[in-house]
Formats: C-alpha cells, structure tokens, sequence
C-alpha cells in the first residue's frame, strides 16, 4: 500500500480516531491536531467510499488526513468518515503506515455506549501490550472487563501485532458528545504528558461538536438529494 505523505516520521506514536459512538474519536484527535499544532503531512481516500467531500469555512476537510508534530513524535490519523464494512480495510491501512514508520505503538480513541448519564463518565483500557497495564491502571483507567467493541479498533485488536492500546469512554448520545471527548483528551493527558489545559478543553471541544454536527446535518442532506436524483432517473 502507498503512502502519500509529505513527511515520513521515523517511530512516532500513531493516535487515531474514526468516527464511533459519539464521534469521540473524531472530536478528541481534532482538538489534538489544534493544541499540539500538527502539521498536515497527508490524506488517504478509500475508494470503496461515496464520492463526496465537506468543505468548512472554505477548506477542504479530508476524510482522512494526517498531521504531525515533531516535538512530541506524534502523529494524529483524523478521519470524519468511517464507512459501515470498511473497518477491515481501514485496519489494514493503519497497520501499514505503522509498519512504514516504524511506529512505536498505535493508541485508539472510542466511545462506548451506556444507559446512565454520569456527570464523570468512565475511561477504560484495553491494550495488547502487558508491560503498559500498571502504567494505566496508575493514571486513573479502568481494564474493559466487559462490553462489545465495533469499528475500526475492533477490527485492530483483532488483526495487528502492533503495540496498541485502545482508550474507551462512556458516552450515552449517537450525536456528537463533546464532554465525553474531553474526557478522553485528559486521559490521554495523563498517559503522554502531553500539558493540556483544562480550563478551555470543554469550550474547545464543544466547537468541534457543533462543526461537526454541521457536517453531519450537510452529509444527510446531501444524502437525501442524491436519493431523490437516483429517484427521478429510474422513473
């Protein structure tokens, strides 16, 4: 598989987030991008997705892009789309820009459902790597002893052979969950070291919920169009 990247990090950590539950994954690896200010480095396009694009505030959001930042070796796979049956192919390409880069490990970012809304909602773990357990268990995460996980991080904790570990949190919305997000950024926060603020976390987080909310709201609108277009042809 090719990698069209403008820069190639030698073993960076590979933090990624595919749209889930919540979309928290999504949310959370957007805020990175902007704290840590990453570079843009590249996109990748599955072709087996519909061919469309967003456009926000007059760019170009990839599906799939990729951005860097040198001084903590990090790089962000941030996606807005996952594609229902794509996991699989997803999986494959995370695994192989890991091997190309040699990465250290691959860190996953989910939301899992739940009934009860929480005012502190849990953060759990999973990983493959047992010298990393104590390290997690210490900052403050729960072991995910119980509970089903989907997409992309279940097709990895399958598949790879590639240090991962996968940082779940409880959401109870399919919209867009900003706190749950949040949340999420301070457990990694805790794991990297990586100084987050915060004090505007939640606010940051929050206009990332409503920007994608937006290009939720203009995806099923032009979902609805085409339907209609496919419609009038046939007839």
């Amino acid at each position: 598989m090719e990698l069209n990247l403008l820069k190639r990090p030698e073993g960076p950590t590979i933090i990624q987030g595919f749209p889930g539950f919540g979309l928290v994954g999504t949310i959370a690896t957007e805020f990175l991008i902007h704290h840590l200010k990453c570079e843009y480095i590249g996109n990748h396009w599955f072709e087996n997705l519909p061919a469309s694009i967003a456009v926000h505030e007059g760019k170009v959001v990839h599906p799939v892009g990729i951005y860097y930042n040198k001084d903590n070796n990090i790089l962000v796979i941030h996606s807005i789309t996952g594609g229902p049956g794509m996991e699989w192919e997803i999986s494959k390409y995370v695994e192989e820009i890991s091997k190309q880069l040699n990465a250290k490990e691959v860190i996953s970012l989910e939301g899992v459902g739940t009934a009860e809304q929480k005012e502190q909602p849990d953060t759990f773990y999973y990983t493959n790597d047992d010298s990393k357990k104590e390290m997690l268990e210490n900052s403050g995460l729960k072991l995910l002893s119980e509970g089903i996980v989907m997409g992309v991080t279940a097709a990895l904790v399958l598949k790879t052979k590639i240090p991962l570990t996968a940082l779940f949190i409880e959401t109870h919305s399919e919209l867009p969950d900003s706190k749950a997000a949040a949340e999420l950024i301070k457990a990694l926060d805790k794991i990297l070291g990586l100084c987050v603020d915060p004090g505007p976390l939640y606010e940051t987080a929050k206009i990332f919920e409503e920007k994608f909310n937006k290009l939720i709201e203009k995806g099923l609108t032009a979902t609805e169009q085409l339907k209609k277009k496919q419609l009038n042809y046939v007839g």
